[in-house]
């Protein structure tokens, strides 16, 4: 219509018709048409179902590392997991020619039919996690597999690859790093604004993981952190685990439970845990539940365990399960829930009753025992005279009743010097003269506890205070750059570690560093330690004939074993006398009887290699100038730091030449032997040779876990480098990253 020009009148009717052609755009009799979503669409939807949250990524990354049998698996996290996740484990990893549809949808390893989910073990099975990452996210993957002088490492994006895999420097296993999660999903990303929360999911699920998988040391820190909230070491015992992960309070108050059934006709299944006792007290449910080795959730057993421990428990407390439930593969559907979080069992309501009922057993047994804390209430002067004050002020009873008007705490006003507002002092105990021993016993431990923590105080000894000034005036100040700003790589052999420091690469000597450390920290926390209980009192006596006979290669002399006893004797003698100055300063407690059974921590979160411990005592014995006090010192704390430096362990590495150790040696045969040698002799050989090898296997990843994770990190904090290191091959320069860039180049 021009400008000037008059529309012309319309009626109410032809406006609400036109109103109702607006909002309807389409005709009933034309039904809306049915297309085929674009294939980026359905992957970014599928994938918001399968990755829900940070935790439900680090959950499939963890699970992937325990179906590649790992024994080691680190977790960093960023902001929540919102803008980087890491995963680095030490498993088979991942073969170079797998790569390219690493993170294809629908992609795996751990099956090939349909009917292989009736029988699946591994953790994974439908090959959606990491394609779902790549739609929501940017995936680095980091892998190297054995064999192998390098790793690859290439990115991820909407399930393929941005380029071709680049070889890289690599540490044994696989590293996933995540990073923008959700960054395309506007809406997820702003509904995790606190970081703290999603944190804290993922810091219980790795402490979930940590009580379960005990042969796998876990670890869980936020980016930039020196020390990490989740921490467990591989270790035979599940108690131990707990007590490392949820603290002493919660392992001590747990009982163990078991729960067999082998009748066919019901259900086949074995439930072995641990429930807390009557004793434990907690406000929230903390129920851990693993079936087939799959950390799920089965809100019907929760329900019916919780039922049970209500009527034992005070009121609004609540219990500690951890339960482990083996049933036969084809008894359960793993392929349920889109995350893997529930499962569907056979004979379900069999299994939770049966269950039910073994722990209620079991509580109704152990609550015979049952500890109470009671709090005495000791009435001070100042109670009563105050009670008197308001029986003069107010002698008439209420008017409504016998209960009086209490006054909100906030309300109350200072109306005497000695009857402060709120009234606290009614609860404090009025102290006898007689426990003032007491109060000196809890300053003394205040004053270690201080001491303990700076370690500077506690140099009182003059020719301790010499030492630790030698070590600070030879401190040679270039290697001290390089100690305190230095990247650890991975482990080169045996004894050199691989740093870098800059744009240089130096190997460095770990058994060497480690004796250094250790050495330092002896004197710098001298004569404040906390200490090792040994289970078993080991006899002086026959560790230091334990030493002499590792020394001594002509085994079969009556010579030699007379002049063993006599050093035996005479060293256990001397350890004896000197018990008294090994116990003060240094923790090494030695009873009456020749006995050891305590021995100094010198660094937290890491244990001596206690198949060393002869060759330490005989140090003691043989090394030490027990003459001069400085001398002393200096010789007790370089054979306890010897002791607790890191050396290869006595089992070779299983990698490598090392594996032709363990594989079983045939010698010929006589004909007639052969005829007398059976299946079960060679299965017993078998099955020695590969204890023997997971032995060895569990020693050298828990040496390079501590390597990597105590060592380094405490050397960059204590550890002052003498110049000698300078010059004793300790520190070798390896190459220049311009230079290995330049060989890559070539290659």
């Amino acid at each position: 219509m021009e400008a000037g020009e008059h529309s012309p009148p319309t009626s109410p009717e032809t406006d609400l018709m036109e109103i109702k052609t607006e909002k309807t755009p389409y005709s009933p009799s034309e039904p809306p048409k049915i297309h085929r979503l674009d294939e980026s669409v359905v992957n970014r939807i599928a994938a918001g179902e399968v990755i829900q949250r940070p935790v439900s990524a680090i959950k499939e990354l963890v699970e992937n590392s325990l179906d590649a049998h790992s024994t080691s698996i680190n977790v960093v996290v960023k902001d929540g997991g919102l803008k980087l996740i890491q995963v680095s484990d030490d498993g088979h990893g991942i073969r170079r020619e797998d790569l390219p549809i690493l993170c294809e949808r629908h992609t795996t390893s751990k099956l090939t039919n349909y009917e292989d989910l009736q029988s699946i073990k591994s953790m994974g099975f439908r090959g959606e996690a990491l394609a779902s990452m790549t739609y929501v996210g940017h995936v680095t993957v980091t892998t190297i597999t054995p064999g192998k002088l390098h790793g690859y490492r290439v990115s991820y994006r909407d399930g393929v690859m941005e380029d071709e895999p680049k070889p890289c420097a690599a540490v044994k296993g696989t590293q996933i790093m995540v990073e923008n999660l959700f960054y395309n999903m506007i809406a997820r990303r702003k509904t995790f604004q606190n970081s703290s929360d999603d944190y804290s999911k993922i810091v219980d699920l790795l402490s979930r993981f940590a009580i379960h998988h005990i042969n796998v040391s876990f670890s869980c820190r936020k980016h930039g952190a020196s020390r990490a909230d989740v921490h467990s070491v591989t270790t035979s015992s599940r108690l131990d685990s707990i007590r490392s992960v949820y603290g002493v309070s919660v392992a001590l108050n747990l009982m163990k439970i078991e729960v067999p059934d082998s009748d066919p006709s019901s259900s086949v299944f074995n439930m072995d845990g641990l429930i807390s006792n009557s004793n434990y007290v907690a406000k929230k449910t903390t129920m851990v539940l693993f079936i087939n080795d799959r950390l799920v959730e089965c809100t019907a057993l929760k329900r019916a365990i919780e039922i049970v421990y209500a009527a034992t428990l005070p009121k609004a407390s609540k219990p500690f399960i951890y339960m482990s439930i083996v049933l036969p593969p084809e008894h359960v559907d793993v392929n349920v829930h889109p995350t893997k979080r529930e499962v569907s069992l056979l004979n379900q309501e069999f299994i939770i009753n049966t269950i039910q009922s073994a722990v209620e057993s079991k509580l109704r047994n152990s609550n015979e025992a049952r500890t109470f804390q009671e709090q005495t209430l000791d009435s001070s002067p100042s109670v009563t005279l105050s009670a008197k004050k308001d029986s003069n002020v107010n002698p008439s009873p209420s008017p409504y009743g016998s209960k009086s008007q209490k006054v909100p705490v906030n309300k109350m006003v200072r109306t005497d010097a000695s009857d402060p507002a709120g009234r606290l002092h009614a609860y404090l105990q009025a102290r006898p003269v007689d426990n003032l021993e007491g109060n000196s016993s809890l300053a003394a431990v205040r004053s270690s506890v201080r001491q303990r923590r700076n370690p500077k105080e506690s140099a009182d000894i003059s020719s301790v205070q010499e030492l630790v000034n030698d070590i600070d005036g030879n401190c040679h100040s270039g290697l001290l750059d390089i100690v305190r700003n230095c990247t650890y790589i991975g482990m080169a052999d045996d004894v050199f570690a691989l740093l870098q420091y800059k744009t240089q690469l130096y190997l460095a000597n770990v058994v060497n560093l480690s004796k250094e450390l250790m050495y330092q920290q002896v004197l710098r926390r001298f004569a404040h330690f906390n200490v090792i209980q040994l289970s078993d009192p080991a006899p002086l006596r026959l560790l230091i004939m334990l030493a002499l006979k590792e020394e001594d290669l002509d085994l079969e002399s009556n010579e030699n074993e007379d002049l063993r006893e006599k050093i035996a004797e005479m060293n256990t003698e001397l350890l004896k006398d000197k018990a008294e100055l090994l116990e003060e300063y240094f923790c090494i407690y030695i009873d009456s009887h020749g006995n050891l059974s305590r021995l100094p921590v010198i660094l937290d979160q890491y244990t001596p290699d206690m198949d060393r411990i002869p060759e330490f005592v005989l140090s003691l014995g043989n090394d030490v100038d027990w003459e001069d006090e400085k001398n002393c010192f200096q010789t007790i704390a370089a054979a306890v730091g010897n002791f607790y430096a890191i050396h290869p362990p006595l089992l070779p590495s299983p990698s490598g030449d090392g594996l032709q150790f363990y594989r079983r040696r045939k010698p010929e045969k006589n004909p007639d032997d052969k005829e007398k040698a059976t299946d079960i002799d060679v299965e017993m050989e078998d099955e020695l040779e590969h204890e023997l090898l997971s032995e060895a296997e569990t020693a050298w990843a828990q040496r390079e876990w501590s390597i990597q994770h105590v060592l380094f990190p405490s050397m960059r904090l204590f550890l002052k480098p003498p110049t000698s290191m300078a010059t004793n091959g300790t520190f070798v320069q390896v190459a220049s990253l311009e230079k290995l860039y330049k060989i890559f180049e070539r290659c």
